[in-house]
């Protein structure tokens, strides 16, 4: 595990983003509200925000963060046809966010599978990756 000890305190934070395709006629129930499983979008930002807190326990070698804020959103998407979830996490401390935000989209977008699978095997998930991140000794990184 790389020592961060020395590393001055800073502010940090980290934008992911992750997509999950799916039959148009899967993005119609959700937005209709008619998946069989429920509210399955607040599901999924819960369990994002369960993951972010948790990323250390999930990555090996990654440490332990106290997040000092985030949020979770899930939007539809007609053109793939599917959602896409975004993650925004900070914290003030001696490392970055970006596996935190990462994990956060992961285990969102895992979760809409789970809820959804039954109506649409043949979901994919896809382009799960860091946005932005700011804090620490490189500054700001855009994609």
């Amino acid at each position: 595990m790389v020592d961060v000890g020395d590393r001055p305190t800073t502010h940090r934070e980290a934008h992911a983003r992750g997509a999950i395709r799916m039959d148009a006629s899967t993005l119609g129930l959700i937005q209709r509200g008619e998946t069989p499983k429920g509210d399955l979008l607040a599901v999924a930002r819960v369990a994002a925000i369960q993951a972010a807190k948790r990323t250390w326990e999930l990555i090996p070698l990654c440490h332990p963060l106290p997040l000092s804020g985030m949020d979770v959103s899930i939007d539809a998407d007609a053109s793939l046809p599917g959602l896409v979830v975004h993650c925004r996490c900070r914290t003030t401390g001696q490392t970055g966010v970006e596996m935190e935000a990462m994990t956060a989209v992961s285990v969102g977008l895992l979760t809409l599978y789970d809820m959804l699978k039954a109506v649409d095997p043949a979901m994919t998930i896809e382009a799960i990756q860091l946005e932005f991140k700011e804090g620490g000794r490189n500054g700001v990184w855009k994609r």
